[in-house]
């Protein structure tokens, strides 16, 4: 029944987004059963995807130093770079990548990463650093920028601007400048992507951080920055009182842990900034206060409204460079966007994070019915949806996709109602089914959980993540409404 509903909705579409075609039972049958290591032997035997430090970096360099045939990975990063810095290939080029990208799986072995891959390569043509996937060799596709021409990026490399999307700029732009903005509207054109240059005035509307009504809104965006500054004067010097230094502590842990790979996040400045928001809300937040990943809640507001600022990439864009008016601004707004956020999603941070632990169950629900085999391939193997799907919830898959994926998704989650909590559960089980394939070959519970930790993702862009959010919207349709329809 489900699989005649999704043809039935999809049946005017030439691409389907996901597949949800169930395997032939002869592969179950001959597939042979292992016994499921324990959780706890697979937690000593590896430390959590997110937590990268210099120690880890380190290793990355040695294994991949002993590993790797170095003339064979210098040549293989430098055609790579070079062939994705030309807007067409010829066969011949193609042919080559294919052949040295091969040479290189031969060759290398798989060394234990971050979901982020970052290829340095001198001017001399040395090859400075190579980072490599989990379960992965070097990318048959280049590396693209992490937080760059994030509204425009596509990982297929079509062209940034096309004639619908001119037309759909133009309306973002007329919607905008009305004297009261119809933000129904405004939600409707939001729902497939905004145009960077609108993003920051569309997300502080649609985050109900600025007015609808044109006259009020600069009135709205002073008075809130004066607002959050009279905070810094009035709660920021307590960080250094005892019982706030636990707090204060963990968050001066957490913020070089924020996405390590991109520079912009690196600078002291940068981290100064996340600091003070942080310990803002926690101070004005006590039922919650600061729990690990929301610190990454912060990333995605800080990056657009700097965007509004800077023409260049982002990602390696010296704040510093910037008035201090304008830092104090894209600091406060960062802050009301956030906060405005977690209003939403608080359960997820309260003692014992119950709102994660209800979404993780909803979630394990949803799959036994969209997917059985998968589901009952989980319990084959002993693997506990809260062992993976946990941070999925706890950061938003924030850990799971490049930053620039993260933005485009959250211009559906706000446009969405209910967008960051209710309907990022249909988005997490399109995102698992999307893997189907790989977690049915994979016959252990060490590799499922390293394969869920340590998703493909890097590559990913604006065509991906609408394919994922399409198969959201379906599942949505087919579910949220309909709880006893396809019930086991």
């Amino acid at each position: 029944m489900a699989s005649d509903g999704r043809r039935q909705f999809w049946k005017r579409n030439a691409k389907v987004p996901g597949s949800l075609l169930k395997e032939g039972s002869k592969m179950y049958a001959q597939s042979k059963s292992k016994r499921a290591s324990s959780f706890h032997e697979f937690a000593k035997s590896t430390s959590d995807a997110w937590d990268i430090g210099d120690d880890e970096e380190e290793e990355f360099t040695s294994i991949a130093s002993q590993s790797l045939n170095s003339k064979v990975a210098m040549a293989t990063a430098a055609q790579v770079i070079q062939n994705h810095n030309k807007l067409k290939e010829s066969p011949g080029e193609k042919m080559q990548q294919s052949e040295s990208t091969d040479e290189v799986k031969r060759n290398g072995k798989v060394v234990k990463s971050n979901s982020e891959v970052q290829l340095s390569v001198s001017s001399g043509g040395s090859l400075g650093r190579v980072t490599l996937q989990k379960q992965q060799s070097l990318p048959s596709r280049p590396v693209i920028p992490l937080v760059a021409r994030i509204a425009d990026q596509n990982a297929s490399g079509a062209p940034p601007m096309t004639i619908r999307e001119k037309s759909r700029h133009e309306k973002f732009k007329q919607l905008l400048s009305s004297a009261h903005t119809d933000l129904e509207e405004l939600r409707k054109y939001s729902w497939s992507g905004v145009p960077r240059e609108v993003r920051s005035v569309t997300w502080r509307l649609l985050s109900g951080y600025l007015p609808a009504n044109m006259e009020r809104r600069e009135i709205t965006l002073q008075r809130k920055r004066e607002e959050y500054f009279g905070f810094i004067e009035q709660y920021y010097d307590s960080r250094n009182e005892e019982h706030h230094q636990d707090t204060y502590r963990q968050i001066h842990i957490d913020i070089p842990r924020t996405n390590p790979l991109i520079p912009l996040f690196q600078q002291p400045s940068v981290q100064e900034i996340f600091e003070r928001i942080l310990f803002i809300w926690a101070i004005r937040h006590p039922a919650s206060g600061y729990v690990q990943g929301i610190n990454d809640l912060v990333t995605p507001f800080f990056v657009v409204f700097l965007s509004e600022h800077v023409e260049e990439d982002v990602e390696n864009f010296d704040v510093t460079n910037l008035s201090e008016a304008v830092q104090r601004n894209i600091e406060a707004d960062s802050f009301w966007c956030m906060s405005k956020l977690l209003d939403g999603i608080q359960d997820n941070y309260t003692f014992a994070q119950p709102g994660i632990q209800k979404k993780v169950k909803a979630l394990e629900e949803l799959i036994s019915r969209i997917d059985e085999h998968v589901h009952i391939h989980f319990r084959k193997y002993e693997v506990e949806y809260l062992q993976f799907a946990f941070r999925w919830m706890n950061n938003l898959l924030m850990r799971e996709l490049p930053l620039r994926c993260t933005i485009r998704l959250w211009d559906t989650y706000q446009s969405e109602p209910e967008g960051f909590s209710h309907f990022h559960l249909y988005v997490c089980a399109a995102f698992l089914i999307k893997w189907r394939k790989e977690i049915l070959e994979e016959d252990d519970f060490q590799g499922l959980l390293m394969l869920l930790q340590n998703l493909p993702t890097i590559h990913w862009g604006n065509e991906e993540v609408g394919l994922l959010l399409a198969e959201a919207y379906r599942l949505k349709y087919m579910f949220a409404d309909a709880p006893n329809h396809y019930r086991r």
